[in-house]
């Protein structure tokens, strides 16, 4: 597309392209991860989301940095060791530092306690006690962070879904779990291919009013789909026998390594607990 290239506002078909391809690429290249040769890909997906789970807890119980660091080690441990690229998991870690940012900084002005600096233009003071609630937010979110990814990247979506029905959790859940992920990779897959269509149909620069009737009518065409598809999928998912319940063919069966895993993520969760009273 010509003359796209002095202003920012003119590069927004090919930035939203860029970010569509970027998004499906993440999406699918789970299910590619989840197949290597690493460490916890070969543990049963039912000890892994049990063991996670159980560090998660620890994360959100313990009341010491050190521990919660400590548990963000061996979570970073277990991703080199499961052979987990940085590139993959990078964005998911600065979004998520991003996010708890905006709610954190205010933390450390507004916390009542001891002032470590002053601001005397503004009358501001950052305190310890600030610092510490901060610190605690945004470790405990960049740790489960990690543990979640771990998860989702090194077991197949429809073997998570499946141990989360055999810890009971309602098929209710599970079924929206498991349908909103193929919605999020259809729709990613949809808004690419409108994209496309138009940017090989645009020629020199649109005006401002152009791109902000481009985005709602792209929006609005992504909803009317999602309302149409909806009710074709569940027609057909109704067609062919579904009632609720999630099957797949692969059987889980737990092996000597999966017993040694399950023992080794009891043990770090249980003293993760008790080392962070």
């Amino acid at each position: 597309m010509s003359g796209t290239h002095g202003n920012p506002r003119d590069n927004f078909l090919h930035n939203v392209l860029a970010g569509l391809l970027a998004a499906t690429d993440r999406a699918l290249n789970a299910d590619t991860l989840a197949s290597r040769e690493g460490l916890l890909q070969r543990i049963d997906a039912r000890v892994k989301l049990a063991g996670i789970m159980a560090l998660i807890l620890a994360v959100a119980l313990s009341t010491k940095l050190g521990v919660i660091g400590a548990i963000l080690a061996l979570a970073l441990s277990l991703s080199a060791m499961s052979r987990l690229p940085v590139a993959v998991m990078a964005p998911a870690w600065i979004s998520a530092l991003m996010f708890t940012g905006m709610i954190a900084i205010p933390a450390v002005f507004l916390t009542p306690g001891r002032s470590v600096l002053h601001f005397p233009n503004l009358n501001w003071d950052i305190t310890d006690q600030g610092l510490t609630t901060a610190s605690f937010l945004m470790l405990r979110v960049e740790t489960s962070t990690t543990l979640a990814l771990i998860l989702v990247f090194t077991t197949p979506w429809t073997h998570v879904l499946k141990a989360l029905r055999i810890f009971r959790v309602p098929a209710v859940f599970v079924v929206v779990l498991g349908m909103a992920f193929r919605y999020i990779l259809l729709l990613l897959a949809t808004a690419r291919e409108m994209f496309e269509s138009r940017t090989s149909r645009t020629v020199g620069r649109l005006s401002g009013s152009q791109y902000r009737r481009l985005a709602i009518t792209s929006a609005g065409v992504l909803m009317s789909k999602t309302l149409q598809l909806s009710s074709e999928v569940y027609l057909a998912m109704q067609a062919r026998g579904f009632r609720g319940e999630v099957y797949i063919l692969d059987e889980f069966r737990m092996a000597n390594r999966d017993w040694t895993a399950l023992a080794l993520f009891a043990a770090a969760s249980a003293g993760a607990v008790w080392a962070g009273r």
